[in-house]
């Protein structure tokens, strides 16, 4: 079972993200406390937390939280504007990032704390 997107809504809410911006199926968040964006994909029963791409290599730690599942490869969406961008299938290049899934809303408040931790510490 996965966290809903209603519960994965309240949950940030909770913690102090705040909503930046809504674009169809995207909304773009911020980290509490940091100007780090991260977005929240929205389809179908699993909603999706996608951070910068750079987070692969410089916090693979996120992936070892319990209730926390990684999607690779890279999840590719237009709206997602602060990414940076590649050429993925189409003619022109398209922003990008590391997507996750949580198993429960205990596994989604770990990861964000860690992310704000790994944010924090690189500032």
């Amino acid at each position: 079972m996965t966290v809903s997107h209603s519960d994965m809504e309240g949950t940030l809410k909770e913690l102090g993200c705040r909503t930046v911006h809504q674009v169809k199926k995207v909304t773009e968040y911020m980290l509490p406390g940091t100007k780090e964006p991260f977005y929240v994909h929205v389809e179908n029963r699993c909603p999706q937390i996608i951070v910068r791409p750079a987070f692969h290599q410089a916090a693979p730690e996120l992936c070892e939280i319990e209730g926390v599942r990684p999607k690779d490869p890279f999840y590719h969406n237009a709206d997602m504007t602060r990414f940076p961008s590649e050429k993925h299938n189409g003619k022109t290049e398209c922003h990008f990032g590391w997507a996750f899934e949580f198993d429960n809303t205990v596994a989604l408040r770990s990861f964000i704390d860690g992310l704000v931790s790994v944010v924090k510490q690189s500032s």
